[in-house]
């Protein structure tokens, strides 16, 4: 089931979002000093819980487990990201469905070298646009996806 994030899965999320950043990001950006100093659960958590973001997160889950949560900010998916040990059961898919179907989401920014994430958004009809920008306070560059 997807719902609407509230406080009790702030922890959740935060969890998610640490472990898999570490996971998917650490090869791409090698800097240990992010992954495992600043990347640390509780100042996520705090972070998330700030009811502004909550706001616009959805988790999906699965008979009280979160597995999966998406960011949507008007037009835009601003996260997507599956536990790690679901990944590959269609949760994520559910997730980006659900942002095209209820918000009509038209682009995200992925980062360029995660070719597993742009194939997986050109599987659900985002496509690559001309538009590159810096990942802030690195050399690798966020790409523009769009539908």
């Amino acid at each position: 089931m997807i719902r609407k994030a509230v406080n009790h899965d702030v922890s959740r999320i935060a969890e998610i979002l640490v472990f898999v950043k570490r996971i998917k990001f650490r090869p791409i950006f090698q800097n240990d000093d992010y992954s495992f100093g600043e990347l640390q659960v509780l100042p996520v958590a705090k972070e998330y819980s700030n009811r502004e973001i909550l706001d616009y997160i959805w988790v999906y889950d699965d008979h009280g487990i979160v597995k999966g949560m998406i960011h949507i900010e008007g037009k835009e998916i601003k996260e997507l990201y599956v536990d790690y040990f679901f990944q590959n059961l269609g949760i994520g898919s559910e997730l980006i469905e659900f942002a095209k179907e209820k918000y009509d989401v038209r682009f995200l920014w992925a980062i360029e070298k995660n070719t597993d994430s742009i194939r997986f958004y050109e599987a659900h009809g985002f496509h690559l646009t001309d538009m590159k920008k810096f990942e802030e306070g690195t050399t690798e560059y966020l790409v523009m996806m769009e539908r």
